[in-house]
């Protein structure tokens, strides 16, 4: 179902480059603190706040995020590689030039947040929350989302490729070029009818048909034999 007929858009991919980068000497984090060209590696960061920092050229390899709190922090040209985390809080937080890969998430907070050219490649996220967050070119990448929050996003040139969705919430959540097609596993728990100024393929179209006749009011039944 695609929202008009004009071609459809690529999300343009993050064009990450990191220079060398300093190890992290592994002190707390701290709030509205600013962290520049530096390697976090292989850190427990549980419970740490580090509200409102800024995080410019940094690559955060194996930590553990369990419950930190991000809030409002900016990540601009940044790697994320093996993170894993519960509770990690990056609500009202800005990612811009970002790769995310092989993380091991859950109930991952990023509601208000803006999301501009983040690839998030492999890896698991459980419960991601993305209401009412801004997402451009953004891309999911063999990755599986189980229940995903959409719910009064923005959602402009995303796409979903090879990756597994389940149980996702798109009400009220508004779509331009956002390109499903190629989502190895597609299931809509809500939100089916936002779904104007997304594509997706003949098959997938089969796959939600209940979904739609349901959200129309369509009752569906066999013909009775003899």
């Amino acid at each position: 179902m695609a929202h008009r007929t004009d071609r459809i858009l690529e999300p343009r991919l993050p064009g990450l480059r990191l220079p060398p980068l300093r190890p992290y000497p592994g002190d707390p984090l701290a709030a509205d603190a600013e962290y520049d060209e530096l390697e976090f590696t292989a850190l427990d960061l549980t419970g740490q706040n580090g509200r409102g920092a800024r995080f410019l050229e940094c690559a955060l390899d194996r930590c553990t995020l369990d419950d930190t709190s991000l809030r409002r922090a900016r990540l601009i040209d940044c790697a994320l590689t093996g993170v894993r985390g519960v509770g990690t809080d990056l609500a009202e937080s800005s990612l811009r030039e970002v790769e995310l890969t092989d993380a091991r998430l859950g109930g991952v907070q990023l509601h208000g947040s803006t999301l501009d050219r983040v690839l998030v490649r492999g890896g698991k996220i459980d419960y991601l929350n993305l209401r009412r967050a801004v997402l451009k070119d953004v891309v999911f990448e063999g990755c599986v989302l189980v229940e995903p929050d959409f719910g009064g996003a923005r959602l402009e040139r995303v796409a979903f490729r090879d990756c597994t969705v389940r149980r996702a919430e798109f009400s009220g959540a508004r779509m331009t070029q956002v390109d499903l097609r190629a989502a190895a596993e597609l299931d809509i728990a809500r939100g089916i009818d936002c779904l104007s100024g997304a594509i997706i393929s003949p098959a997938q179209l089969l796959d939600l048909a209940p979904v739609f006749a349901a959200q129309l009011g369509v009752r569906v039944e066999a013909v009775p034999q003899g």
